[in-house]
């Protein structure tokens, strides 16, 4: 071997760990690119209110785990996701990793299933092949990555198309949600918000309850996507009861492969191989003084914006930790003032209608089955009274023994110095510092004007007051309460407003006293309103529509009366000498009126 062949072979063993290194890269640590969907204005059936919001915080998630490309489309029609889908799978080309995440309504026939746009019609079966798109459509835009493909439907909702499609053939089945797949490339992962053949929930918040979750995991630097899908699918059904199962299908190798690389560098690694797993385990898990300053300050400013997209960014930026802790608490304390607004409004609804039917004189069977949903929605909404009272009791204790804690270390500092000066007063003598309150300090009771119009404003929300919450507990105030002893069975003295009988009212789900409506007025529901006639009736003083009575012209009404009036006489024979007859006799007579 000449020198020149040395030479290059030296050169090719230098290079080989460099190229081993770069080819024996983990899946997540090359190029990452990520398609999210979000369709929500269907054209021709009902509107979804999640997908757009869901498509929001998914991509929020993926721009702060680091993807490289983030594209979101949202309300696509054919031709539009027809494009996108083309130009996606050209930027996947050059991609590692290609995530595509949508969010709509999802169809599945003949054991294919199909994602359909906004502008789709979909009046046969067989238009499916036309107006949407295969899974295998959509799965032909990632296959072109390299080390990981992922895609994610939140697409199992109850599909409106599938009640109103004619069937051309009669023996073609159309099942509820989607269907079960097996990717037939490696490293592929198709990942469904509810098991194959069963529906997903919407929730009764902005976001989906699978959404809501796969935000919480899927940004978590270094955990497994295995993993990420588990806690997705603990979380959903505890959300839903154990109504709603998301599943995975495909299967991946026995390495770890997370969506977001660990917090390692290269250059640790090499310093301390030998380095124990739990001793750096325990030293990464404390964080330095500025990061936590800094977790601070992040969980603060989103505690200042108080919504759940704030809280979810944080969590998804910091997963675990003291800080996330606090705010999956603040999440829970909104996700239950959520549920209890619900709650509230279906008892209402129920309230109403049981009302409509008591006022139309509806059947026995139909007043049975109303009274029953009003009282299972008033349960419903004492229940979720009682989960929000106990998610914010928790959250606001949380908070306290937060405030207390940072508030120790600066109370320490302040100690006096020998100068008797507070040492830390004294190096920052020129800093205003606002004094925090003291949260173990006893709440004062409400003033009489307070509690007054606090029972007030209970009285009116069960019908029992129809005035204003002025706070002055006047003559209408003490005929309320003393309705709402007669109505409830209590006994609280009238003369003044106390605790006792605002805990009492509020424990009340719905309305208690009976809404009675004045002179021309009938019940609608919660409230009164005005009897309208029809055209050729009036309102009578029973309240009853009445038909008024023809009118006739003066001078037929005269007529009438003037032959009512008048007696039947006999006509009377005028008298005259021609008329008597022979024989002397009587003369004929005739009367003239």
């Amino acid at each position: 071997m000449g020198l020149h062949g040395f030479v290059n072979l030296r050169r090719i063993l230098f290079l080989l760990p460099v190229l081993l290194l770069f080819f024996c890269q983990p899946a997540w640590a090359g190029n990452r690119v990520a398609l999210v969907i979000g369709n929500s204005a269907y054209k021709n059936a009902a509107p979804l209110s999640n997908p757009v919001n869901d498509a929001a915080i998914v991509e929020a998630t993926l721009k702060n785990a680091g993807f490289d490309v983030v594209q979101t489309r949202r309300d696509l029609q054919a031709i539009e996701m027809r494009r996108t889908l083309r130009d996606f799978a050209d930027q996947a080309r050059d991609a590692d990793v290609a995530v595509i995440y949508y969010a709509g309504h999802g169809m599945e026939i003949e054991g294919t299933n199909y994602l359909i746009p906004v502008d789709a019609t979909l009046e046969r079966d067989t238009d499916v092949y036309d107006e949407a798109f295969s899974l295998d459509r959509v799965m032909l835009a990632i296959e072109p990555a390299r080390q990981l493909r992922l895609v994610i439907l939140d697409a199992c909702r109850n599909n409106p198309f599938s009640e109103k499609m004619k069937r051309t053939v009669g023996s073609r089945s159309i099942s509820r949600g989607l269907a079960r797949i097996e990717p037939a490339t490696a490293n592929t992962l198709v990942a469904f918000a509810a098991k194959a053949g069963s529906t997903a929930s919407d929730g009764n918040s902005k976001n989906s309850p699978y959404a809501a979750a796969l935000v919480k995991y899927i940004g978590t630097p270094g955990l497994d996507l295995r993993r990420v899908f588990g806690f997705v699918r603990d979380d959903v059904m505890k959300a839903t009861g154990n109504r709603q199962e998301p599943y995975v299908y495909g299967t991946l190798g026995g390495d770890d492969v997370p969506l977001v690389p660990a917090k390692e560098t290269a250059k640790e690694t090499a310093k301390e191989p030998t380095r124990e797993p739990a001793k750096e385990a325990a030293k990464e898990a404390v964080p330095s003084p500025t990061l936590r300053s800094e977790i601070r300050r992040d969980y603060e400013l989103a505690l200042q914006v108080g919504n759940k997209d704030a809280l979810n960014f944080f969590i998804v930026q910091y997963p675990d930790g003291y800080y996330a802790s606090l705010a999956k608490l603040q999440l829970a304390k909104i996700d239950a003032e959520e549920k209890r607004v619900a709650a509230a409004e279906k008892a209402r609804q129920a309230e109403q209608e049981q009302a409509r039917l008591v006022n139309e004189g509806a059947q026995q069977m139909q007043l049975a089955k109303a009274a029953s949903d009003l009282k299972a929605a008033q349960e419903a909404r004492a229940a979720a009274e009682a989960a929000k009272e106990t998610a914010q009791h928790q959250a606001a204790q949380a908070e306290q023994r937060r405030v207390a804690a940072e508030t120790a270390p600066a109370a320490k500092n302040a100690a006096p110095s020998a100068t008797g000066q507070p040492q830390e007063a004294k190096a920052n003598a020129n800093t205003k510092v606002a004094a925090l309150p003291n949260p173990q300090a006893p709440v004062p009771p409400p003033s009489p004007a307070e509690l007054a119009k606090s029972v007030q404003t209970e009285l009116r929300r069960v019908g029992c007051l129809t005035g204003s919450a002025s706070g002055e507990w006047d003559a209408a105030s003490r005929r309320s309460l003393e309705l709402f002893n007669q109505s409830a069975g209590t006994k609280f003295d009238t003369k003044t407003a106390s605790a006792d009988a605002l805990d009492a009212i509020k424990l009340k789900p719905a309305r208690v006293c009976p809404l009675i409506c004045g002179s021309g007025l009938k019940r609608d529901g919660d409230r009164c309103v005005k009897i309208a006639c029809a055209a050729g009736y009036f309102l009578n003083s029973d309240d009853e529509c009445e038909k008024r009575k023809v009118r006739q012209a003066p001078s037929a009404r005269l007529e009438r009366r003037e032959r009512e009036a008048a007696p039947a006489r006999p006509a009377r024979p005028e008298a005259s000498a021609s008329n008597k007859p022979e024989g002397g006799g009587m003369p004929f007579m005739f009367f003239l009126p």
